[in-house]
């Protein structure tokens, strides 16, 4: 029998606050803090000092995103053993490993090009599973202890929080890194590589522990759901990929990522191409949209809290919108290709950044909300099934964008067709990307989307259930 205090403390249980919520952005941070360094300044560092073919660095990238396939094994290996702290921790540690063996295997190239090459793919595969690791649980605490209500200003937080990492990272290590020597980078890599754990370390302390205390199940139920956790990986990930809704936004993620990503490095070859930009320009033009994405997100957040419950605040909702809105402003990209230098690009770009933030930031805060459909106890697969489908996306985007351009280019004669047709592709893949989020459903009643720590030992309580995605 349930104990009638314990149901008491579970309806009072209202998620994490504001302040534990920003903790885990300073995670998110020290996450991408050593990823920014291993993408932007060893590509950099690769390209530039060393002379080598800019392929070198791009294929290690897409290496790191193809390692990311290992999510929904990392993520079912927390849901069996029920706790994230540790994954998260064990991820950070061999994301620090991996960050400074590719910084290492950097230095080598100079000198020992083969050794620096197989150990720099060592580093840059760590630094995929790092990520897989950390990321995965990362989400996982998010999905299950912040209240519906909350779900999607935190997720603003968090990514805000993850963009002021690259940003923060890259402008003090850049810094640091003049007059540039290979010791510099070493010591540089490693400095960042060190914080970036302690900072995590320190940001996830008590988090879970403190949930724990708030949110208990009788021994009995918790028995029953630890039993249902302990099965094999394939059979968890049979489990989750039968649910028509997993299979819809795992497709979902694919499409708009691919798109997304895709736009990310034709955009300001375009503006050059086209426009006659020179590189400070198009940089500038990355940088409104860098901003309209800001902004985009931040309205989501705003309007998410404002009217949660009611339709203007649901998460499926602007995340249609989104997608249809990032569909029209690539459509006017294309259009731009065909118009010309009279076509008003800036504004044009804003738009595209807004409508990219609205919803991506929706569909991560419905990721959170899907992550408990099914059942509790496969918070981790589902989580790591949408990360992998979207760091696949990420690592074909770069390119089937550039190699769509290069073959439009061959087969249309002028450049802004060209560019264009590309864009209108891109356009076909945000409204089928809207189209699918359309059609994904959460159920009535979810008393698997807990708010709470350990899948072994928690439940929602009824009263946070909320009656569909659609309404939240």
């Amino acid at each position: 029998m349930s104990n009638p205090r314990i149901a008491g403390d579970q309806n009072q249980w209202s998620g994490l606050g504001w302040w534990p919520i920003i903790r885990l952005g300073f995670v998110q941070a020290a996450l991408g803090a050593v990823v920014v360094l291993a993408t932007s300044t060893l590509n950099r560092v690769m390209v530039v000092e060393l002379a080598l073919p800019a392929l070198l660095p791009g294929a290690l990238v897409c290496l790191h995103y193809l390692v990311q396939i290992t999510r929904p094994r990392m993520g079912h290996g927390s849901d069996v053993g029920g706790r994230r702290t540790p994954w998260i921790l064990g991820g950070m540690a061999v994301l620090a490993c991996g960050g400074f063996l590719a910084a290492l295997g950097t230095t080598w190239m100079d000198d020992r090009l083969w050794a620096g090459q197989s150990l720099a793919v060592l580093g840059f595969c760590l630094i995929g599973l790092g990520v897989s690791a950390a990321g995965t649980s990362l989400l996982v605490i998010l999905a299950k202890q912040v209240a519906p209500a909350r779900r999607a200003p935190a997720a603003t937080i968090v990514w805000m929080m993850m963009i002021f990492g690259f940003a923060m990272t890259a402008g003090i290590a850049g810094k640091l890194l003049d007059p540039y020597s290979e010791t510099r980078l070493l010591m540089v890599t490693g400095a960042v590589c060190v914080m970036a754990f302690v900072v995590a370390t320190l940001g996830l302390w008590g988090i879970e522990k403190g949930a724990e205390k708030q949110v208990r199940l009788s021994a009995s139920a918790a028995t029953q759901s630890s039993a249902s956790n302990a099965v094999p990986f394939l059979v968890a990930l049979k489990e989750v990929w039968a649910n028509t809704n997993a299979r819809r936004f795992t497709v979902f993620v694919f499409l708009s990522m691919l798109a997304y990503s895709a736009q990310d490095l034709i955009l300001e070859p375009f503006a050059g191409a086209v426009f006659a930009m020179t590189p400070g320009q198009s940089t500038q033009l990355s940088g409104l949209h860098h901003s309209g994405v800001l902004i985009g997100m931040i309205l989501v957040a705003l309007l998410g809290q404002r009217y949660a419950g009611r339709a203007a605040g649901s998460l499926k909702l602007w995340t249609v919108i989104g997608c249809l809105a990032s569909a029209l402003a690539s459509i006017g990209l294309a259009g731009a290709g065909f118009v010309g230098t009279s076509w008003p690009l800036q504004a044009n770009v804003v738009l595209l950044g807004a409508a990219n933030g609205v919803f991506s930031i929706a569909a991560i805060g419905s990721m959170m909300r899907l992550a408990g459909d099914g059942g509790a106890g496969r918070e981790g697969v589902r989580m790591g099934l949408w990360g992998a489908s979207q760091a696949l996306a990420f690592g074909l985007g770069g390119m089937a964008g550039t190699g769509a351009a290069d073959l439009a280019r061959w087969l249309i004669q002028e450049t802004g067709q060209a560019y264009g047709t590309v864009f209108g592709l891109q356009a076909v893949c945000f409204v089928a990307a809207a189209w699918l989020a359309a059609r994904v459903h959460t159920p009535a009643s979810q008393s698997s989307s807990s708010i709470g720590t350990n899948p072994s030992r928690d439940a929602a309580p009824r009263a946070l259930n909320q009656p569909s995605w659609s309404s939240s």
